[in-house]
């Protein structure tokens, strides 16, 4: 009996920290594709001046459009991603779809300010910064 309640009290505190460890795992995809689109972004605005030709469009959707532009990285698995343009920028947004990584939205701008809008499933405000483990940055 002693031994049962020994592995009860064990599992209860190894689950939450092997989860939360597994979802700290799928996260950095996000961040790494965030970090290459932006500056694929860049490379585009040099090239053309612009950023996409529609004020609250997609991003990257000029004549000669890269094949890039639909933001779906080969390797993506955890993460959707997705672009729009404004006036003088844009805004690169990652949303976690599968796995540990739902519940968590992540973005970057032109002016590469990362925010978190969303970690672990709860709204966020005021965090320039991709949370990864807590809620500081």
């Amino acid at each position: 009996m002693i031994t049962v309640a020994i592995v009860a009290i064990l599992a209860s505190v190894g689950y939450p920290q092997y989860t939360d460890y597994t979802r700290r795992g799928q996260l950095p995809e996000a961040t790494a594709a965030l970090s290459d689109y932006r500056i694929k972004m860049e490379q585009y605005f040099q090239d053309y001046k612009n950023y996409g030709t529609t004020n609250g469009g997609a991003c990257a959707d000029g004549t000669n459009a890269p094949a890039w532009k639909s933001f779906v990285p080969a390797n993506a698995k955890f993460f959707t991603y997705s672009c729009v343009t404004s006036i003088t920028g844009y805004v690169i947004t990652a949303t976690g779809a599968a796995g540990r990584a739902v519940g968590h939205v992540y973005t970057i701008n032109e002016s590469n300010q990362q925010a978190t809008t969303q970690f672990k499933g709860q709204s966020v405000s005021g965090k320039n910064c991709w949370l990864m483990k807590g809620s500081e940055c």
